[in-house]
């Protein structure tokens, strides 16, 4: 049984202007599915059983090309994602994201990883496409109205 899935893309853009994107939490809503809404430290995820409010925390450090996030569920338990940009020898980013398995019980967690890692492929190639479009594409394709935050950084 898999136990993680490391998914990485090529994004034909600087490494900072990627990391700065993905960064900033408002952004979630434009590449995720499953992220509806984020306002501040707060989110809103799309599940198969309805909408839950959650707390986000970025851990953004520019220094290292890492951005990881803690997403606190109301029942207390915390999913965690992480992630890293790092930039190639022509000046493009790569981007790579480390998926672990949803917090659920250990007997749903083989189907739900496989589906998430189908999932975030798709994600990717949603970001991929809004990062290589230019500026005023990403704000026609973007469906967050949720304030720009700035992440943290080290």
């Amino acid at each position: 049984m898999r136990t993680f899935d490391v998914q990485s893309l090529e994004i034909d853009s600087p490494a900072g202007k990627v990391f700065e994107y993905i960064a900033d939490p408002a952004h979630l809503p434009e590449w995720t599915g499953a992220f509806k809404s984020v306002t501040g430290r707060r989110a809103v995820l799309s599940t198969p059983d309805g909408t839950v409010a959650i707390d986000l925390e970025v851990h953004a450090s520019r220094q290292r090309g890492t951005i990881d996030w803690a997403m606190t569920f109301p029942d207390g338990i915390v999913a965690k994602a992480f992630s890293r940009v790092v930039e190639n020898a022509s000046g493009k980013a790569i981007y790579c994201f480390v998926l672990l398995p949803p917090p659920v019980p250990l007997e749903k967690i083989e189907g739900a990883l496989d589906q998430q890692s189908r999932i975030l492929g798709e994600e990717l190639g949603r970001l991929k496409r809004i990062l290589e479009s230019g500026p005023e594409r990403r704000a026609e394709s973007g469906r967050s109205n949720a304030p720009r935050r700035a992440a943290e950084n080290e």
